[in-house]
């Protein structure tokens, strides 16, 4: 797997084959992606065209909603997200599982258990789906390192506030810059 810094957030970047479809709705509503990116945030700043200060202030003082932003897409994930930072990062098959599984936790779901989809993502072929927890004390790069540390990784969610944070403890933690399969 590959953790993405885009400026100052994170996401987990996964062969699609690698997660079950029933967990990750995004293996159904992206059927032909070779790699899925998941990122995690505040609904109404992660959705908006732009954010701005009121969104931010909202999103840090107050519980609010949570959105799973998921991207898929062909090809090695460096050349996906070229200028951003991407490091390859190995995991074994019981990481992977529970990294799989925080993943598809994350996932509101309706009464018929079905995640709940809520509408174009922000770029490509992607889509946003409901968060379960709300968006409080928690930054989309804590959540993604919870997301690594579930995968028995040794990240310490509580100083990753910055995703520059995110990316020193995974390099620390074994991760190496992408160019071929972790």
């Amino acid at each position: 797997m590959w953790v993405v810094r885009h400026a100052w957030h994170t996401g987990l970047v996964v062969r699609s084959a690698d997660v079950a479809a029933e967990a990750w709705p995004a293996r159904e509503d992206f059927p032909g992606a070779e790699y899925l990116e998941v990122g995690w945030g505040d609904r109404d700043f992660y959705q908006a065209p732009e954010g701005t200060l009121w969104l931010a202030l909202k999103a840090t003082l107050w519980p609010t909603a949570s959105v799973l932003h998921v991207a898929a897409f062909r090809g090695p994930p460096e050349r996906f997200f070229v200028g951003s930072d991407v490091v390859a990062v190995a995991l074994s098959g019981r990481g992977f599982r529970r990294l799989a599984t925080f993943v598809a936790d994350a996932h509101a779901r309706d009464e018929g258990g079905r995640a709940v989809r809520l509408g174009r993502g922000k770029y490509g072929a992607s889509r946003f789906y409901l968060g379960r927890e709300r968006y409080v004390l928690t930054t989309c790069n804590v959540w993604t390192a919870r997301a690594l540390r579930a995968a028995g990784l040794p990240i310490t969610p509580a100083w990753a506030l910055t995703a520059g944070n995110v990316m020193f403890q995974v390099r620390r933690a074994g991760g190496a810059p992408a160019g071929g399969s972790p």
